[in-house]
């Protein structure tokens, strides 16, 4: 049997050791770097439009059903955004409306210019001409839920102090192809459209990421390092920087000041990988980091390809296969989705550029035919697309589907019946804190699975709105502990912070069995009296799934076990839940929840979806979550048995 224990006191060191080391901006003098970059008039990241032998080796498929989608969109008349919709934030709480009028507008924007570069006929560049200028004269290019919530701007944007967040940098990276795609054909309608180009983007990203210090370009007040933000936001970044600043000092300056905000979110990033965002937004953290230095090797004709020999980006490459559950499913602590959408073409090349087999497998199982759709954000993605389709086509589709993973930087365990299968039983679980990004109070939470689909599941985020990410965060009952598989003790319930914890934490494994053991007394108030809540989270392999507490409490109390599930449950006997799952043929198949009935009483209720939140999860589940909750009480000293298995 290996046993891997996580110390705390060794974690630290690794994180500090971490820190040190500067991947990306310690490998170049800024000097050195600009000798590196290509300079901004002869850099050819794709073919110029001019270049049609060049653009006849892009996939024919997908550009003719970009061009298709195209033509739909001459006649698009552009929208404004009415500031009653970006006050709806304030005023309701909602930004879908803000958001859905933003976005279309780009994604229409960049359809019509890879239309134009496929035919080359300018019958494009009216409405591309239109859908700049409009874009230009919107008065906030990223997202009204964005905007800081202060009565300062109350829900409208402060045009004289501009920002730059996720929305605003991937804006400039769409006005950036166009001027690198079609900007002599601008100049040959006016001069003043690629002046507006450089004069907004300058104005609204270079000259604030250059002269200001935004918060996702560094750790937090409370130290919680850099989100998926930091990646992200640099990736469109460097991008437009590379394509736009023909002051090749400044344009290195600005790469140069990206490395090192990069290493902000590399340098903490745990050894093994683990994104503690979720797969959901791996694709716009370990993946955004990609896109980077993809775009660096490209401008510097591969000067940072010594980055994909590095253990640690590997390992946050895999992370998207090692949180596999199944084939539409992955796990969803925190915010995460349970059937996040993968970036096929972009996990394939990841997948390549540092090796492993496995993960270009995995990307081509994601394979789909293209329809038109260049989504919302990324868009670089789909120009490299384009240029890997004869060998992606034929590349081989497999899932890896480990049958065990341990991540203890982020705490989570993750295990199945069998290797390369999703047949059978899944379990994942995690420790952590109650300080993470994108964070629900979640600490000794799980997840089982059978078949590659719930049992007993994570609920996950709703649809965003303005309570999400503000001091109501947690008014939100999806976020909260006793929304979760985790116990209520004495009433209380998990509270948010970095200091509400896991401890005592350590996972083992063999043929027959993998289990995470950790106390999850810290994670919850200190008056709550709990002196040690010990749980383990066993997967006996093709058995069950035990899930044991071992509690000392300082005086008596109660206590109530809290279960997720996605289909009806009811009390079949004293001591059995059953919960009517559902095959993938349709077929119901009972699972069973046993426990003691002489310690715990059982009632199951259906959570009513009611709140603009609860939308999402609705469009996630359907209008089926219940809770299950097992309540007892315990003299002080006790433990408690759940045995979660087919029956």
């Amino acid at each position: 049997m290996k046993i891997f224990a996580f110390v705390f006191g060794l974690a630290f060191l690794v994180q500090a050791k971490a820190q040190e080391s500067n991947l990306l901006s310690g490998k170049y003098s800024r000097e050195e770097l600009q000798r590196l970059l290509i300079s901004q008039q002869q850099w050819t990241p794709f073919p110029h439009i001019t270049d049609r032998t060049a653009w006849s080796r892009a996939d024919d498929t997908i550009m003719k059903a970009y061009l298709e989608k195209a033509e739909s969109y001459i006649h698009y008349e552009w929208p404004a955004i009415p500031a009653t919709t970006s006050l709806l934030i304030e005023r309701t709480g909602e930004r879908a409306g803000y958001e859905k009028i933003s976005f279309q507008k780009r994604r229409v924007l960049g359809t019509l210019l890879l239309a134009e570069v496929y035919e080359d006929k300018g019958r494009f560049i009216d409405p591309i001409i239109n859908g700049v200028w409009s874009i230009c004269e919107e008065s906030f290019w990223g997202a009204s839920a964005h905007l800081p919530r202060t009565k300062e701007y109350s829900g409208l944007m402060d045009v004289s102090k501009p920002f730059v967040e996720l929305f605003s940098a991937e804006t400039a990276t769409f006005l950036a192809w166009v001027d690198y795609f079609v900007g002599d054909k601008l100049d040959a309608v006016s001069p003043q459209i690629r002046k507006r180009i450089y004069y907004e983007v300058n104005n609204r990203i270079f000259e604030p990421l250059m002269t200001k210090q935004h918060g996702w370009m560094a750790a937090n007040a409370n130290g919680r390092p850099p989100n998926n933000w930091n990646p992200w936001i640099c990736s469109n970044w460097l991008n437009t920087a590379l394509l736009l600043e023909k002051d090749n000092a400044k344009r290195a300056d600005m790469v140069y000041k990206i490395l090192h905000v990069l290493d902000q979110f590399l340098n903490p990033y745990p050894e093994d990988g683990g994104c503690d965002e979720g797969p959901g937004y791996w694709g716009a953290a370990a993946a955004s980091l990609y896109d980077n230095i993809a775009m660096l090797n490209l401008a510097t004709k591969d000067a940072f390809r010594y980055v994909y020999d590095n253990e640690k980006i590997k390992n946050m490459a895999r992370f998207i296969y090692r949180a596999q559950i199944g084939k539409e499913y992955f796990i969803d602590f925190a915010d995460a989705d349970p059937k996040p959408g993968m970036a096929a073409g972009m996990i394939y090349r990841f997948g390549k550029d540092i090796g492993d087999p496995g993960m270009m497998q995995f990307g081509a199982f994601y394979r789909k035919p293209k329809n038109g759709e260049i989504g919302s954000f990324q868009y670089f993605r789909n120009l490299f697309e384009l240029f890997i389709q004869d060998e992606y086509r034929s590349a081989p589709q497999a899932l890896p589907l480990p049958a065990d993973v341990w991540l203890p930087g982020i705490q989570v365990m993750i295990a199945r019946d069998r290797e390369g299968s999703d047949r059978g039983l899944f379990v994942a679980a995690k420790g952590g804190n109650n300080d993470e990004s994108h964070n629900h109070n979640d600490i000794g939470n799980y997840i089982v699975y059978y078949d590659g689909l719930p049992v007993i599941i994570d609920v996950g985020r709703g649809t965003y709105t303005g309570k999400t990410f503000s001091n109501k965060r947690y008014e939100i009952w999806s976020n909260c502990s006793d929304y979760h598989n985790l116990p209520t003790i004495k009433g209380f319930t998990q509270p948010a912070g970095v200091n509400f914890k896991a401890t005592g934490v350590s996972y083992q494994k063999n043929k027959k069995f993998s289990e995470l053991t950790l106390d999850i007394a810290g994670a919850y108030p200190a008056n709550a009296g709990i002196d040690q809540w010990q749980r383990s989270v066993r997967l006996n392999r093709t058995k069950n799934v035990e899930v044991t507490d071992k509690i000392s409490l300082q005086a008596a109390g109660t206590f109530t076990e809290h279960l997720m599930t996605c289909y009806p449950a009811k009390l079949k006997k004293e001591g059995e839940v059953a919960i009517y799952y559902k095959q993938e043929n349709g077929e119901g198949k009972n699972f069973l929840v046993q426990y003691n009935p002489v310690q715990m009483k059982v009632t199951v209720e259906k959570i009513p979806l009611v709140t603009m939140e609860d939308k999402g999860i609705e469009e996630k589940w359907g209008d089926n979550i219940y809770r299950i909750n097992l309540s007892g009480s315990t003299a002080g000293k006790s433990a408690v048995k759940l045995v979660i298995r087919p029956e």
